[in-house]
């Protein structure tokens, strides 16, 4: 009988990328049993009201942050895809790349606030399996034991370490002239130096 693989999807803008993207993606990897888990940057993000900063400096800090994570993929398929960039187009190019295969789908904390906000959020149970990283109080206050909150019914809880990271924070920082090495890590701070990125706001 033939296993099937399992197929994680994580995005994000990773504008920048920090350490605790990448403490998800360890754990995402570990607790799902994830045979494969793509790491998507961001495209032409439909939902956000700032501007990106340009996606080949968030595809090139993606690579530095997750190319090392075993059995992590950065994908760049959004950033190649014409127009808004949408979970579900992705979910179903998985899917019909993988047949069999049992998908995840990786999100964190607020994106799971704002799912029913995305577009054919009835349609993502269907096509994943919701994955949620935990956050530190709402791990204390039991709410990975409650899926009954969520409108679109059980999801799967990733348990994360406490790492009041943000990249808003780390942005901020750099305008400021703060270092954030001990932040997003040494290769992704040599890449915000080397590129000038993050210098107004």
């Amino acid at each position: 009988m033939s296993i099937r693989p399992r197929v994680g999807l994580y995005g994000g803008a990773f504008d920048p990328p920090h350490l605790a993207h990448r403490a998800l993606v360890d754990a995402a990897i570990q607790q799902l049993g994830l045979d494969r888990l793509h790491v998507v940057p961001t495209g032409q993000a439909w939902h956000k009201t700032r501007v990106l900063t340009a996606a080949g400096h968030r595809l090139a800090m993606a690579r530095l942050a997750f190319g090392e994570a075993a059995r992590a993929v950065v994908d760049d398929r959004e950033i190649r895809r014409q127009g808004p960039s949408y979970t579900v187009d992705t979910l179903r190019e998985l899917q019909q790349e993988t047949p069999g295969a049992e998908l995840f789908l990786v999100i964190g904390q607020d994106q799971a606030d704002a799912l029913t906000g995305w577009r054919e959020w009835q349609t993502l149970p269907s096509l994943a399996t919701i994955s949620i990283a935990a956050r530190a109080d709402l791990a204390r206050a039991g709410g990975q034991n409650r899926p009954e909150t969520w409108p679109w019914g059980q999801a799967r809880w990733l348990q994360l370490p406490n790492m009041p990271v943000s990249a808003t924070d780390i942005r901020q920082r750099l305008q400021t002239g703060q270092r954030v090495d001990h932040l997003v890590g040494a290769p992704v701070a040599r890449y915000i130096d080397t590129h000038s990125l993050y210098l107004t706001a």
